[in-house]
């Protein structure tokens, strides 16, 4: 709030550190940091661009694109398929592990529309084969066809966290399933989630509450790190699609049948947050949840109203 805060820590900053080299203090607006374009130029939001960063991608990969090139989703409904063809050379091994890499920084900070393509890919770093390499030469196209497209964040409330997670049932080969998680303040995506589960699950009620279980540090942390920068939670709600799972968060053992009792004690631990008050569920219809974008590959009309949602408004 007060200018000169920040000229004595400036002065703190290069008597301490200047001596091994002059430190650069930008002001203003527009601040860059490890490959990103912070903007605030828009009051009351932040815009998050990586364009350079994604260009050197491009520029890096073996395979050129031009303006005839068009790719409107970055991954096709075989995303999830177990990887085909032979496997890839050394060369292509490190180009495709690097690619993946680079990409992976990407989507948790701008590009938020290639997560769930990323993490799938992750998966394959070991042994990619030629239909991974597809995939991925299919998702670097997407990034050259939406090159200018960014992150913007704004809030309603800062005070009020959104999440919204979701589970897909027994999708990946060895029929383990996926959990989808993202939080919004109102507009764009803070954060988003999407990882392959460890165990495997007996039904889709199952792998929602493993689902929530791996997201609940994060909804937690969230909370308390809010706190300590001057907002205080007030509602912290956690939006499922899936009634029965939300039956067993917040009644525990009591809303338990006989499908449900293998299910490991510790997944209960959301039951006890609820009553604490730490958390609420509430439903959501399955179209209006807009984790489905970290489910599955959408495609289409659905891909491009969940992905303006989670990037929030384009230039």
């Amino acid at each position: 709030m007060d200018p000169k805060v920040n000229d004595k820590f400036a002065k703190r900053l290069n008597m301490r550190y200047g001596l091994i080299k002059a430190c650069t203090i930008v002001r203003g607006k527009i601040h860059r940091y490890l490959g990103m374009t912070l903007d605030f130029s828009v009051k009351r939001k932040l815009k998050i661009r990586m364009d350079d960063y994604v260009k050197n991608m491009l520029e890096d990969f073996p395979i050129k694109f031009n303006k005839d090139s068009k790719q409107e989703t970055p991954a096709g409904n075989d995303l999830l398929e177990a990887g085909k063809g032979k496997l890839l050379n050394a060369a292509y091994r490190q180009i495709f592990h690097a690619t993946v890499a680079r990409g992976l920084y990407v989507s948790k900070r701008a590009g938020l529309d290639i997560h769930p393509t990323i993490t799938i890919l992750a998966l394959r770093v070991r042994e990619p084969t030629e239909s991974d390499w597809k995939k991925c030469v299919r998702m670097m196209r997407y990034l050259f066809c939406t090159l200018l497209y960014h992150l913007t964040l704004s809030a309603e409330s800062l005070r009020v966290m959104k999440w919204m997670i979701d589970a897909s049932f027994a999708v990946h080969p060895d029929f383990k399933s996926h959990t989808d998680g993202t939080l919004s303040f109102g507009g764009g995506a803070a954060q988003v989630m999407s990882k392959k589960q460890k165990l495997n699950s007996r039904s889709s009620t199952e792998a929602e509450l493993i689902a929530v279980d791996n997201v609940v540090t994060m909804i937690l942390w969230t909370k308390l790190f809010m706190g300590w920068q001057g907002f205080l939670i007030e509602k912290n709600i956690l939006y499922q699609d899936n009634k029965s799972a939300i039956l067993l968060e917040e009644n525990g053992r009591k809303s338990a049948g006989k499908r449900s009792r293998a299910i490991i004690i510790r997944y209960f631990f959301i039951t006890d947050q609820v009553e604490k008050g730490n958390v609420k569920t509430k439903y959501c219809p399955t179209d209006n949840m807009i984790v489905d974008f970290m489910t599955k590959p959408l495609q289409g009309e659905k891909f491009c109203k969940f992905r303006d949602l989670i990037l929030g408004p384009q230039d």
